[in-house]
């Protein structure tokens, strides 16, 4: 049994997601949890939401309450949307909880020991009417590049221009909206990433079996321009982990917190201790997913994030690993995925133009999103939701090819030998032929599952389906019944074996549909087809099944034009 520890990127707390966000990391992270823990493997997958930064004290502020509250009911309503969309965490945790403060502290210290930490002096924004330095997203004024006047501190909306506050024109606070500002001296904390290059280097390029988007991130940033850089981690805040080296005070640095990039990618860390405490398990629980002094050297750790986060998983976070000189787990693998765009232009959470996850929930269940996003996953490139292929979809794929199969097949059992599975006559050469393509069919689709490949996977998945439909027409037991009852029993004994093994397969992908099927069929048994002739007889003569409801229903042209137009950008 191998041992999976899994995680996705975190996201961050300011506000409900939409369906890029979804499909970018967490979904396809819970795919392959599902997969892994279907054959067998024990997996511990977590997951938790990124709560400090000034985006969080910002939402916080808008909302009209105290930041600590603000993120705590954020991250009620955040672990209720995912568990509306199965995500199958071990552990869904915080990265403001007292366990991320602790390691937080304890990698700075660790990292102060080894030479990687440095003082550095430096001019920031202070800001006379509030009293206090302003980080960048607290600043914000006309873009000297485009004129637009409501561009941030650290970037333009409008043209995308990375920017610095000092470029902006005419800058203001965000807090009061005051212009009394100034530039004054403050000393941060930085991270002396450039140290530590060549071993990272060395570590990327031994990881050959990485996506090409991951790595070719990962090599831009090393050695494009002048390469990697050191890296401010603290920040004039009071939201967040106050800076300490281990336990104790840092000379200098009171007041100051760690900058949000440090201490998010910990998390993952301290999520698995807010398991353990919260499961009542020792520390040896969580350490041997950890600490290869512990056990965790027979992990295979595999990561999923949007290509906007792989810089901070392939460089920073791992600066931060090796830098300790601990004996922390490193990632084995990165699955970094593109952009989800929408309707020919892209998703806005300040525009809310597209869907977001509680509207997705409040339009049609879960399995209806899960099969479209990871059977669209953006892997290669960039993909897009439309609702006319969303619409096609759901109806050809869930509708007619799945839902259609189990509905003939348990209806015309129903009708002529009642809802038991028929006895009947032996399996002929039909039978051996279907049973022949779905045996190529299930390792083809175990081998894309285990190597990552989601959109492959959905389309063996589909064609898997799909092969019983055909035989299923070929065979045809309606005909068959008229002059061979018993053969047309054998046929119907095999496709109700068929709806169990679909709904086996198809659990990592329509969790709620597979757990219908295996109701309907009366049957506990999700044991993994390893041998697919054995597995078509695990229905044996005499057991009962119920009809079931529709397992997908279609989705209408009146539907598709109204949520179309609904969700063109009008969210507040």
């Amino acid at each position: 049994m191998a041992r999976h520890l899994i995680t996705s990127a975190i996201p961050y707390i300011n506000g409900i997601k939409h369906l890029g966000n979804l499909v970018g990391s967490q979904l396809p992270a819970d795919l392959y949890a599902r997969f892994q823990r279907a054959r067998g493997n024990e997996v511990l997958f977590l997951c938790a939401t990124d709560e400090h930064g000034t985006p969080a004290e910002l939402a916080a502020a808008k909302a009209g309450k105290p930041v600590d509250e603000y993120c705590a009911e954020m991250w009620a309503v955040q672990d209720e949307i995912a568990k509306g969309f199965r995500m199958s965490f071990d552990h869904f945790g915080r990265s403001s909880s007292q366990q991320n403060r602790d390691f937080t502290q304890h990698f700075a210290g660790r990292l102060a020991d080894e030479g990687l930490i440095e003082e550095v002096t430096e001019q920031q924004i202070y800001s006379n009417t509030d009293g206090r330095f302003l980080p960048d997203r607290y600043i914000e004024g006309t873009c000297p590049n485009c004129g637009f006047e409501s561009a941030r501190g650290d970037q333009c909306d409008n043209c995308t221009k990375q920017l610095d506050p000092v470029d902006l024109i005419n800058p203001y606070s965000t807090i009061s909206g005051s212009t009394d500002l100034e530039m004054r001296e403050t000393k941060h904390l930085y991270l002396r990433q450039s140290q530590m290059k060549d071993q990272l280097s060395e570590w990327i390029e031994s990881k050959n079996d990485w996506p090409v988007l991951t790595t070719s991130i990962a090599k831009k940033w090393l050695h494009d321009g002048d390469g990697l850089q050191d890296r401010g981690i603290t920040r004039d805040l009071s939201w967040g982990v106050p800076v300490k080296r281990g336990t104790e005070d840092w000379p200098g640095m009171a007041g100051k917190v760690f900058y949000v990039w440090f201490d998010a990618p910990i998390e993952y860390i301290a999520c698995a201790k807010e398991w353990a405490d919260a499961n009542g398990k020792s520390d040896a629980d969580w350490q041997r997913w950890w600490r290869t002094d512990m056990g965790a050297e027979d992990v295979r750790y595999t990561q999923f994030m949007g290509k906007d986060n792989i810089p901070f998983h392939t460089l920073s976070f791992p600066v931060t690993i090796l830098g300790s000189g601990e004996p922390w787990k490193l990632v084995d693998y990165i699955k970094g995925l593109n952009y989800l765009n929408y309707d020919g232009g892209q998703f806005s959470t300040s525009r809310g133009r597209g869907v977001f996850m509680d509207q997705a929930l409040a339009i049609l269940p879960s399995d209806y999103w899960r099969w479209w996003l990871l059977s669209h996953v953006p892997e290669s490139s960039d993909s897009e939701f439309t609702w006319e292929n969303f619409q096609a979809s759901v109806n050809k794929d869930l509708a007619d090819v799945l839902g259609n199969f189990v509905s003939r097949v348990t209806k015309f059992c129903r009708s002529k030998f009642g809802e038991v599975v028929p006895e009947g006559g032996k399996w002929g050469e039909q039978e051996e032929a279907l049973i022949a393509e779905l045996t190529t069919r299930v390792r083809a689709y175990e081998g894309h599952m285990d190597a990552m490949e989601v959109r492959k996977s959905a389309s063996e998945l589909r064609a898997i389906w799909v092969a019983g439909n055909e035989y299923l027409q070929t065979a045809a037991p309606w005909v068959t019944f008229k002059e061979d009852p018993e053969k047309a029993a054998a046929q119907i004994r095999l496709a109700l074996n068929l709806i169990r093994l679909y709904a086996v397969l198809s659990a990592p992908f329509i969790p709620d549909a597979a757990e219908d099927l295996m109701k309907a069929m009366h049957t506990e048994d999700a044991e993994w087809p390893d041998d697919i002739s054995a597995a078509l007889g695990s229905l044996a003569v005499g057991d009962a099944f119920t009809v079931p409801d529709v397992t997908f229903r279609k989705i209408t042209d009146d539907e598709r034009e109204e949520w179309q137009a609904r969700f063109a950008g009008t969210r507040d």
